[in-house]
Protein backbone atom coordinates (compact mmCIF):
# COMPACT_ATOMS: atom_id res chain seq x y z
CA UNK A 1 0.00 0.00 0.00
CA UNK A 2 2.64 2.05 0.92
CA UNK A 3 4.58 1.60 -1.91
CA UNK A 4 1.66 2.55 -4.59
CA UNK A 5 1.24 5.55 -2.18
CA UNK A 6 4.86 6.86 -3.22
CA UNK A 7 4.05 5.88 -6.56
CA UNK A 8 1.31 7.73 -6.99
CA UNK A 9 2.70 10.93 -5.39
CA UNK A 10 6.35 10.85 -7.51
CA UNK A 11 4.02 10.77 -10.19
CA UNK A 12 2.19 13.66 -9.07
CA UNK A 13 5.69 15.49 -8.92
CA UNK A 14 6.57 14.65 -12.51
CA UNK A 15 3.34 15.63 -13.78
CA UNK A 16 3.66 19.44 -11.45
CA UNK A 17 7.15 19.89 -13.12
CA UNK A 18 6.40 19.34 -16.73
CA UNK A 19 3.62 21.84 -16.22
CA UNK A 20 5.73 24.49 -14.69
CA UNK A 21 8.30 24.29 -17.21
CA UNK A 22 6.42 24.28 -19.84
CA UNK A 23 5.01 27.65 -19.52
CA UNK A 24 8.64 28.68 -18.47
CA UNK A 25 9.75 27.41 -22.38
CA UNK A 26 7.34 29.25 -23.90
CA UNK A 27 8.10 32.98 -22.26
CA UNK A 28 12.06 31.88 -22.52
CA UNK A 29 11.90 33.93 -25.73
CA UNK A 30 11.12 36.92 -23.95
CA UNK A 31 13.72 37.13 -21.45
CA UNK A 32 16.34 35.67 -24.14
CA UNK A 33 15.74 38.66 -26.83
CA UNK A 34 17.03 41.46 -25.56
CA UNK A 35 20.48 39.82 -25.23
CA UNK A 36 20.31 37.81 -28.49
CA UNK A 37 19.15 41.67 -30.49
CA UNK A 38 21.87 42.77 -28.44
CA UNK A 39 25.02 40.23 -29.31
CA UNK A 40 23.12 40.46 -33.62
CA UNK A 41 23.75 44.00 -33.26
CA UNK A 42 26.65 44.48 -31.50
CA UNK A 43 28.94 41.76 -32.97
CA UNK A 44 27.31 39.62 -35.71
CA UNK A 45 26.32 42.34 -37.43
CA UNK A 46 29.62 44.33 -37.27
CA UNK A 47 31.55 41.15 -37.75
CA UNK A 48 30.13 39.87 -41.10
CA UNK A 49 30.20 43.95 -42.28
CA UNK A 50 33.89 44.24 -41.70
CA UNK A 51 34.12 40.59 -43.53
CA UNK A 52 32.32 41.94 -46.60
CA UNK A 53 34.29 45.12 -46.67
CA UNK A 54 37.85 43.19 -46.53
CA UNK A 55 36.63 42.54 -49.98
CA UNK A 56 36.32 46.03 -51.43
CA UNK A 57 37.97 49.30 -51.92
CA UNK A 58 36.62 52.39 -49.92
CA UNK A 59 36.85 55.57 -47.98
CA UNK A 60 33.91 55.53 -45.82
CA UNK A 61 31.51 52.71 -45.49
CA UNK A 62 28.72 53.70 -47.51
CA UNK A 63 31.20 54.34 -51.38
CA UNK A 64 32.48 50.55 -50.82
CA UNK A 65 33.85 48.85 -53.94
CA UNK A 66 33.99 45.23 -54.66
CA UNK A 67 37.36 44.41 -56.10
CA UNK A 68 35.99 41.72 -58.08
CA UNK A 69 36.33 38.23 -58.87
CA UNK A 70 39.78 38.56 -60.31
CA UNK A 71 41.64 39.96 -57.36
CA UNK A 72 39.01 39.21 -54.87
CA UNK A 73 41.73 38.55 -52.35
CA UNK A 74 43.14 41.65 -53.38
CA UNK A 75 43.17 42.97 -49.87
CA UNK A 76 44.83 40.11 -48.21
CA UNK A 77 47.80 39.83 -50.67
CA UNK A 78 48.51 43.12 -49.53
CA UNK A 79 48.47 42.54 -46.32
CA UNK A 80 50.80 39.78 -46.57
CA UNK A 81 53.05 42.16 -48.74
CA UNK A 82 53.37 44.71 -46.04
CA UNK A 83 56.26 44.46 -44.07
CA UNK A 84 54.77 46.30 -41.11
CA UNK A 85 52.42 44.27 -40.87
CA UNK A 86 54.61 41.13 -40.85
CA UNK A 87 57.19 42.98 -38.54
CA UNK A 88 54.09 43.38 -36.04
CA UNK A 89 52.89 39.97 -36.47
CA UNK A 90 56.45 38.40 -35.04
CA UNK A 91 56.89 41.22 -32.72
CA UNK A 92 53.28 40.40 -31.40
CA UNK A 93 53.75 36.65 -31.15
CA UNK A 94 57.20 37.67 -28.96
CA UNK A 95 55.76 39.71 -26.76
CA UNK A 96 53.07 37.19 -25.89
CA UNK A 97 55.18 34.51 -25.52
CA UNK A 98 56.96 36.16 -22.67
CA UNK A 99 54.37 38.20 -21.11
CA UNK A 100 51.96 34.86 -20.58
CA UNK A 101 55.29 32.98 -18.84
CA UNK A 102 55.78 35.98 -16.93
CA UNK A 103 52.30 37.14 -15.96
CA UNK A 104 50.80 33.10 -14.99
CA UNK A 105 54.14 32.64 -13.44
CA UNK A 106 54.66 35.57 -11.13
CA UNK A 107 50.86 35.70 -10.73
CA UNK A 108 50.71 32.21 -8.95
CA UNK A 109 53.36 32.78 -7.47
CA UNK A 110 52.24 35.06 -5.63
CA UNK A 111 48.83 33.71 -5.09
CA UNK A 112 50.41 30.81 -3.73
CA UNK A 113 52.26 32.75 -0.79
CA UNK A 114 48.89 34.72 -0.17
CA UNK A 115 47.50 31.10 0.86
CA UNK A 116 49.74 30.08 3.12
CA UNK A 117 48.35 32.03 6.02
CA UNK A 118 50.58 34.82 5.85
CA UNK A 119 49.63 38.17 8.17
CA UNK A 120 47.71 40.85 5.94
CA UNK A 121 47.09 38.61 3.31
CA UNK A 122 44.13 41.13 2.49
CA UNK A 123 45.66 43.66 2.20
CA UNK A 124 48.47 42.26 -0.15
CA UNK A 125 45.77 41.26 -2.43
CA UNK A 126 43.95 44.84 -2.89
CA UNK A 127 47.35 46.43 -3.45
CA UNK A 128 48.08 43.55 -5.86
CA UNK A 129 44.67 44.08 -7.70
CA UNK A 130 44.64 47.89 -7.89
CA UNK A 131 46.70 48.10 -10.96
CA UNK A 132 44.12 46.73 -13.10
CA UNK A 133 41.59 49.27 -12.49
CA UNK A 134 43.64 52.23 -13.85
CA UNK A 135 42.54 52.30 -17.90
CA UNK A 136 45.70 51.56 -20.50
CA UNK A 137 45.65 54.45 -21.97
CA UNK A 138 46.98 56.61 -18.49
CA UNK A 139 48.92 53.67 -17.49
CA UNK A 140 50.51 53.96 -20.96
CA UNK A 141 51.46 57.90 -20.49
CA UNK A 142 52.09 57.21 -16.48
CA UNK A 143 54.90 54.50 -16.71
CA UNK A 144 56.05 56.13 -20.41
CA UNK A 145 57.23 59.22 -17.81
CA UNK A 146 58.80 56.55 -15.33
CA UNK A 147 60.87 54.82 -17.96
CA UNK A 148 62.10 58.39 -19.70
CA UNK A 149 62.78 59.49 -16.32
CA UNK A 150 65.20 56.42 -15.43
CA UNK A 151 66.76 56.15 -19.26
CA UNK A 152 67.27 60.06 -19.37
CA UNK A 153 70.06 59.13 -17.13
CA UNK A 154 71.50 57.15 -19.67
CA UNK A 155 70.72 60.12 -22.38
CA UNK A 156 68.08 58.08 -24.43
CA UNK A 157 64.56 57.19 -24.42
CA UNK A 158 62.29 54.71 -24.57
CA UNK A 159 60.86 55.48 -28.38
CA UNK A 160 64.97 55.73 -28.77
CA UNK A 161 65.50 52.12 -28.94
CA UNK A 162 63.53 48.76 -29.66
CA UNK A 163 64.83 46.79 -26.23
CA UNK A 164 63.42 49.31 -24.09
CA UNK A 165 59.98 49.50 -25.55
CA UNK A 166 59.28 46.32 -25.81
CA UNK A 167 60.59 45.27 -22.11
CA UNK A 168 59.14 48.64 -20.68
CA UNK A 169 55.76 47.07 -22.64
CA UNK A 170 56.27 43.78 -20.70
CA UNK A 171 57.03 45.37 -17.58
CA UNK A 172 53.47 47.29 -17.62
CA UNK A 173 51.31 44.66 -18.97
CA UNK A 174 52.99 42.36 -15.68
CA UNK A 175 52.37 45.36 -13.25
CA UNK A 176 48.50 45.71 -14.55
CA UNK A 177 47.43 42.15 -14.79
CA UNK A 178 49.75 39.97 -12.53
CA UNK A 179 47.03 41.36 -9.92
CA UNK A 180 43.87 40.00 -11.91
CA UNK A 181 45.20 36.82 -12.80
CA UNK A 182 46.35 36.09 -8.73
CA UNK A 183 42.64 36.38 -7.79
CA UNK A 184 42.00 33.81 -10.39
CA UNK A 185 44.66 31.84 -9.20
CA UNK A 186 43.55 32.15 -5.35
CA UNK A 187 39.98 30.76 -5.78
CA UNK A 188 41.59 28.22 -7.48
CA UNK A 189 44.28 27.69 -4.58
CA UNK A 190 41.16 27.96 -2.13
CA UNK A 191 39.35 25.38 -3.78
CA UNK A 192 41.23 22.21 -3.47
CA UNK A 193 39.85 20.11 -0.91
CA UNK A 194 41.60 19.93 2.51
CA UNK A 195 41.53 16.41 2.12
CA UNK A 196 43.55 16.07 -0.66
CA UNK A 197 46.50 18.21 1.02
CA UNK A 198 46.33 16.45 4.20
CA UNK A 199 46.45 12.84 2.61
CA UNK A 200 49.77 14.08 0.64
CA UNK A 201 51.26 15.27 4.50
CA UNK A 202 50.57 11.43 5.60
CA UNK A 203 52.09 10.01 2.27
CA UNK A 204 55.14 11.66 3.24
CA UNK A 205 55.34 14.21 0.34
CA UNK A 206 57.17 17.09 0.52
CA UNK A 207 56.04 20.76 -0.05
CA UNK A 208 57.70 20.76 -3.71
CA UNK A 209 56.24 17.18 -4.44
CA UNK A 210 52.56 18.73 -3.02
CA UNK A 211 53.22 21.75 -5.17
CA UNK A 212 53.58 19.95 -8.29
CA UNK A 213 51.81 16.59 -8.00
CA UNK A 214 48.76 18.14 -6.66
CA UNK A 215 48.40 21.48 -6.10
CA UNK A 216 49.19 22.43 -9.64
CA UNK A 217 46.95 19.90 -11.28
CA UNK A 218 44.13 20.73 -8.88
CA UNK A 219 44.03 24.37 -10.01
CA UNK A 220 44.39 23.56 -13.93
CA UNK A 221 41.05 24.94 -14.37
CA UNK A 222 42.40 28.33 -13.06
CA UNK A 223 45.52 27.89 -15.32
CA UNK A 224 42.84 27.28 -18.24
CA UNK A 225 41.09 30.42 -17.59
CA UNK A 226 44.62 33.02 -16.90
CA UNK A 227 46.36 31.44 -19.88
CA UNK A 228 43.55 32.15 -22.52
CA UNK A 229 42.97 35.80 -20.76
CA UNK A 230 46.42 36.61 -21.00
CA UNK A 231 47.42 34.84 -24.67
CA UNK A 232 44.15 37.09 -25.62
CA UNK A 233 45.11 40.18 -23.68
CA UNK A 234 48.60 40.39 -25.48
CA UNK A 235 47.68 39.85 -29.15
CA UNK A 236 44.97 42.41 -28.37
CA UNK A 237 47.10 44.64 -26.23
CA UNK A 238 46.39 48.58 -27.92
CA UNK A 239 46.23 50.72 -25.64
CA UNK A 240 48.93 50.77 -23.90
CA UNK A 241 51.14 50.18 -26.48
CA UNK A 242 49.92 53.62 -28.14
CA UNK A 243 50.42 55.37 -25.01
CA UNK A 244 54.05 53.99 -24.31
CA UNK A 245 55.55 53.58 -27.88
CA UNK A 246 53.15 54.20 -30.58
CA UNK A 247 55.37 52.22 -31.86
CA UNK A 248 58.65 54.15 -32.28
CA UNK A 249 61.41 53.98 -33.02
CA UNK A 250 61.16 54.02 -36.90
CA UNK A 251 63.13 52.06 -39.24
CA UNK A 252 63.36 52.85 -42.76
CA UNK A 253 63.48 49.81 -45.36
CA UNK A 254 65.34 49.77 -49.07
CA UNK A 255 62.15 49.95 -51.10
CA UNK A 256 61.40 52.90 -49.33
CA UNK A 257 58.25 51.81 -46.54
CA UNK A 258 59.05 52.62 -42.84
CA UNK A 259 58.74 50.18 -39.99
CA UNK A 260 58.01 50.74 -36.74
CA UNK A 261 59.71 48.24 -34.33
CA UNK A 262 57.37 48.18 -31.21
CA UNK A 263 54.48 48.35 -33.45
CA UNK A 264 51.85 45.54 -32.17
CA UNK A 265 49.12 44.34 -34.80
CA UNK A 266 46.02 46.39 -33.40
CA UNK A 267 47.99 49.16 -33.52
CA UNK A 268 49.26 48.56 -37.19
CA UNK A 269 45.72 47.74 -38.70
CA UNK A 270 44.49 51.33 -36.60
CA UNK A 271 47.55 53.18 -38.14
CA UNK A 272 47.11 51.77 -41.34
CA UNK A 273 43.21 51.90 -41.79
CA UNK A 274 43.39 56.31 -40.16
CA UNK A 275 46.73 56.83 -42.08
CA UNK A 276 47.04 58.82 -44.63
CA UNK A 277 46.72 56.76 -47.34
CA UNK A 278 42.40 56.28 -46.78
CA UNK A 279 42.87 54.25 -50.21
CA UNK A 280 44.49 51.05 -47.99
CA UNK A 281 41.57 50.52 -45.35
CA UNK A 282 40.27 47.93 -47.33
CA UNK A 283 43.63 46.27 -46.34
CA UNK A 284 43.86 47.05 -42.82
CA UNK A 285 40.04 45.37 -42.89
CA UNK A 286 41.48 42.47 -44.19
CA UNK A 287 44.24 42.40 -41.29
CA UNK A 288 41.68 42.72 -39.12
CA UNK A 289 39.83 39.95 -40.19
CA UNK A 290 43.21 38.25 -40.30
CA UNK A 291 44.02 39.08 -36.73
CA UNK A 292 40.46 37.90 -35.30
CA UNK A 293 40.75 34.52 -37.03
CA UNK A 294 44.50 34.19 -35.30
CA UNK A 295 43.28 35.30 -32.15
CA UNK A 296 40.65 32.81 -32.09
CA UNK A 297 42.30 29.82 -33.62
CA UNK A 298 45.22 30.21 -31.21
CA UNK A 299 42.97 30.70 -28.39
CA UNK A 300 40.74 27.47 -28.99
CA UNK A 301 43.93 25.43 -29.57
CA UNK A 302 45.46 26.69 -25.76
CA UNK A 303 41.74 25.67 -24.37
CA UNK A 304 41.18 22.60 -25.59
CA UNK A 305 45.17 22.15 -24.89
CA UNK A 306 44.98 22.99 -21.02
CA UNK A 307 41.38 21.63 -20.89
CA UNK A 308 42.61 17.93 -21.49
CA UNK A 309 44.78 18.32 -18.36
CA UNK A 310 42.02 19.58 -15.74
CA UNK A 311 41.36 17.00 -12.78
CA UNK A 312 38.17 16.53 -12.15
CA UNK A 313 37.50 16.85 -8.33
Amino acid sequence: MEKTVKKKSNRHMVVNSSLILKPMKQWAWLFMGPTVLAFAIGFVYPFIRGFMLSFTKFRTTSDAKFLGFGNMFGNYISAFKDPSFLHAFWYTALFTIVSVVLINVLAFAVAYALTQGMKGSNLFRTVFFMPNLIGGIVLGYIWSMIFDGILTSMNTSIMLESRYGFWGLIILMCWQQIGYMMIIYIAGLQAIPNDIMEAAKIDGASKWQTLWKVTIPNVMSSITICMFLTLSNGFKLFDQNLALTAGQPFVFKEDGSVVKTTEMLALNIYNTFYGQNTAARGIAQAKAVLFFILVAALGLIQLSYTRKREVQQ
